[in-house]
């Protein structure tokens, strides 16, 4: 596998995956979308299909890693080679970034329209005493879109929580089997791998709208602080390591079970 293979499938595919999956965030969160009030089922499912799409068009380019948790995890477990890992860690950042510009492109009358409603920009998260007022600024009303953040922010137990349902994530994706080449999983993995993200969302997600992937959070946080959104409040850095730390211990306790206890 090339460097070229690595960077246009894991950028190609984080990409896709960013898209769709913040694309159907947008679509339940904001003011006239269609799909807006949808619900929790159509965001775990959404994700999972988003995974999905990813996963199909990268796999047999780069192995479809798509998440820095797998990627390291695959490096514990050998199967990927430690000096390809920055080069997955850069392109699957930036597949993220472009990911949710895409997103922001293809809801952009939606994007207004929620930000200048006076219902929305005047409830801050702030008011209900759940973000320290000494702190950056609280999470602003379409932060929900790109990045995740807890229901009730407590700094041990947001921190298991994405621990647990990222090791629940890579275990599940080790005990597939690796493909002939030992890059990735095949088809049959890609679609199990998200039918495994619809369960960790449905059944882990509600605490902190389980990230599972440090660049799924990251990369789309990065943007929501860049693009010139009107009234969007903070990006909420104070909380954002938790996705990106969490899921990376996650994914390397999973990989050492898997060497310990299954190869």
């Amino acid at each position: 596998m090339s460097s070229s293979d690595i960077f246009i499938g894991e950028t190609t595919g984080t990409a896709l995956l960013i898209l769709l999956g913040g694309g159907v965030c947008a679509a339940v969160t904001l003011k006239r979308s269609k799909a807006q009030g949808a619900g929790w089922l159509s965001i775990t499912f959404g994700w999972g299909f988003a995974v999905l799409t990813g996963a199909y068009v990268a796999g047999g380019v780069s192995g479809a890693h798509l998440n820095p948790a797998v990627t390291i995890g695959l490096a514990i477990e050998g199967g990927t080679k430690w000096s390809d890992v920055p080069l997955y860690l850069v392109s699957e950042l930036l597949g993220a970034m472009i990911g949710a510009v895409l997103v922001w492109l293809a809801y952009l009358g939606q994007f207004q329209a929620h930000l200048t409603d006076p219902e929305i920009v005047g409830a801050q998260p702030a008011e209900e005493g759940l973000v320290d007022q000494k702190s950056a600024p609280a999470a602003g009303p379409v932060l929900g879109v790109f990045s995740t953040g807890p229901e009730i922010r407590h700094v041990v137990q947001n921190l298991l929580t994405e621990i647990i349902g990222t090791f629940v994530l890579l275990i599940a994706i080790l005990t597939q089997g690796l493909n002939n080449n030992g890059d990735g999983l095949g088809p049959l993995g890609a679609l199990i791998t998200s039918l495994v993200v619809v369960g960790i969302g449905l059944s882990l997600g509600g605490p902190t709208g389980y990230a599972i992937n440090p660049v799924r959070d990251l990369g789309p946080r990065i943007v929501h602080a860049l693009l010139p959104l009107p009234n969007k409040g903070g990006s909420d850095w104070s909380y954002s390591w938790i996705p990106v730390v969490g899921p990376l211990i996650g994914g390397a306790l999973a990989a050492g079970l898997y060497n310990v206890a299954f190869a």
